[in-house]
């Protein structure tokens, strides 16, 4: 009797993921789409043989759909891949893709981690990417409210500048379009070092 021993090198396949455009429009979206074994010269679809697709967000699970597209208007790190069957059969993960938002960032200057009262600090709403003018609108729960600009600087702080403030940008040649609001960040200002609590709290 003869013996024969074959072997199967079978890799997986990986997963293709494009996108429409890497940088979020004001208030729009962009679209991403997966593929398992794009090829140039098919014309067929990928999502006919079976495939779901798994989405993930900076390193975590983001969404499973059946279709191969998804919309996104957050900024992150994106990748992707298929599977299907029972138990499920994945693809390897795909090359990840950046998409930058125009989400605002709150930023303090100086970032000190302990501000004092009588010091100066400005708080900023920052939009990065693109030539776009903004208006811009702030939400604190602050005694003392900041205008309308991108920037507040507070020339003496007190306990009333201490408060969560976050910003959106509302886009100048068109009012309804607005950005998402921004993360809140904290601004506490608290007594100087030797001065009694009472003095601080009551002198605002």
């Amino acid at each position: 009797m003869e013996l024969y021993l074959i072997l199967l090198s079978i890799s997986k396949p990986k997963a293709g993921l494009r996108a429409d455009n890497t940088a979020v429009p004001v208030g729009g979206s962009v679209t991403l789409t997966c593929s398992v074994n794009p090829s140039p010269s098919s014309s067929s679809s990928s999502s006919s043989s079976g495939w779901k697709y798994y989405w993930y967000r900076d390193g975590k699970s983001y969404k499973r759909v059946t279709n191969e597209q998804i919309s996104v208007s957050e900024g992150g790190r994106y990748s992707c891949r298929g599977g299907r069957g029972e138990p499920v059969y994945y693809t390897e993960d795909s090359e990840s893709v950046r998409i930058v938002s125009n989400r605002p960032v709150v930023t303090l200057y100086p970032n000190w981690s302990e501000i004092y009262r009588g010091e100066t600090i400005t708080v900023r709403c920052e939009i990065h990417g693109g030539d776009t003018e903004w208006d811009y609108e702030w939400e604190t729960n602050s005694i003392r409210k900041p205008p309308k600009q991108n920037e507040y600087r507070i020339g003496s702080a007190s306990s009333s500048n201490s408060g969560n403030y976050r910003c959106k940008g509302r886009m100048k040649s068109s009012q309804h379009k607005t950005t998402e609001w921004s993360d809140s960040v904290t601004l506490n200002v608290s007594c100087k070092i030797f001065q009694p609590d009472y003095l601080c709290c009551t002198n605002i």
